[in-house]
């Protein structure tokens, strides 16, 4: 029997309402199965967290969350309660930063049943693989002076070795998919970085000759997301341009509400953590009607990681097909509740065992 210990972050929001949704899929896999259970452990660390402890999680919480084999996190911030600077850097970006998940995966796909805002979506299926640790995001800056003269100073941080391993992260999903990968870059008005990432780039891309590469500055390739996006498969990008360009691509697919990711620990020394890349929706929190598509396609990711590809597809399967029989939420144009799009996914699991 293999076992993976799994910390489940609900979070705030729509991620209490979701994740446990999840999860009834997850344990209805294991039953099916029949070789693989989890062990799931709840943390409260959220907004409500902080505003009991001032804290997001508590000083020892990394601690805790290491002896996990992978986080389930739903999702975090409310605005309205503390501002989200604190809630991110203080839980999603810690955990991030500090369990050097340094490379950042999200899927778009057209799902069947599903209408895309796109005229010609064309059956669209990439993958958008993002540095995750350094870049645009880095913390290094800082602010001087007062008044008409203040000044904002924010560095962008490429290091070889964090480009280079996202971009053989890359190449290597691609030799498994359709073994084209493409560059973001913007080295036509960014002086330093982008150049330094296409040299990057280039050398890489030389020991996997047998993958096509394509090269498209950052503002054409959003607009070819809109256009064209079925020409793309695997789409290696820094941190900025691969937040912006995976946000397109759950914009595309219809609603964020269906778009998983998932956070990789390439080195095994602590947990991945899998998300869904909506937040936490407070417009819509106790309704009933939150999507919960985007963290059960979490859950595939999270089985892919731990070598379940059979089984995730098998649940991607299901998905595909409850999404095409408009079994969906209100945010697809769909009737149904965040509880019966959930039972009918595990209702046609059971139904292929």
């Amino acid at each position: 029997m293999k076992k993976l210990k799994i910390a489940s972050i609900p979070g705030d929001g729509i991620g209490k309402e979701v994740v446990p949704a999840a999860i009834d899929v997850l344990e209805t896999i294991s039953d099916l199965h029949g070789g693989l259970s989890f062990d799931f452990t709840e943390f409260p660390y959220s907004c409500d967290y902080y505003l009991e402890h001032g804290e997001m999680m508590p000083e020892d919480g990394l601690k805790r969350l290491s002896d996990f084999d992978s986080i389930f996190l739903g999702a975090v911030g409310d605005a309205n309660l503390v501002p989200d600077h604190i809630s991110l850097w203080g839980l999603l970006i810690k955990i991030r930063r500090e369990f050097e998940q340094t490379i950042n995966v999200r899927p778009a796909k057209q799902l069947p049943g599903i209408q895309s805002p796109l005229v010609n979506p064309n059956d669209f299926d990439l993958l958008v693989v993002r540095e995750n640790s350094e870049g645009e995001y880095s913390s290094i800056g800082g602010r001087i002076y007062r008044g008409e003269d203040e000044i904002a100073i924010q560095n962008n941080v490429f290091s070889r070795k964090a480009t280079e391993r996202v971009m053989r992260f890359a190449f290597d999903l691609a030799t498994k998919r359709q073994k084209r990968v493409t560059s973001a870059t913007k080295s036509n008005g960014i002086v330093y970085s982008m150049p330094f990432w296409d040299e990057v780039f280039k050398d890489v891309s030389n020991d996997y000759p047998d993958v096509e590469t394509d090269q498209q500055h950052i503002d054409a390739l959003t607009a070819f997301f809109v256009t064209n996006p079925s020409r793309f498969d695997v789409i290696v990008a820094s941190n900025l341009f691969g937040d912006i360009l995976s946000d397109v691509g759950a914009g595309i697919m219809g609603s964020i509400g269906v778009a998983p990711a998932g956070n990789i620990n390439v080195n095994g020394k602590y947990p991945s953590m899998f998300e869904p890349v909506h937040g936490s929706a407070p417009d819509i929190i106790g309704k009933g009607i939150a999507n919960p598509i985007g963290q059960i396609w979490t859950a595939k990711m999270l089985l892919d990681h731990h070598g379940e590809e059979e089984i995730g597809q098998v649940l991607l399967d299901v998905i595909e097909e409850t999404t095409s029989d408009r079994i969906v939420t209100a945010d697809l144009g769909g009737k149904h509740t965040t509880k019966e799009v959930t039972d009918e996914i595990i209702k046609r699991l059971k139904a292929k065992a």
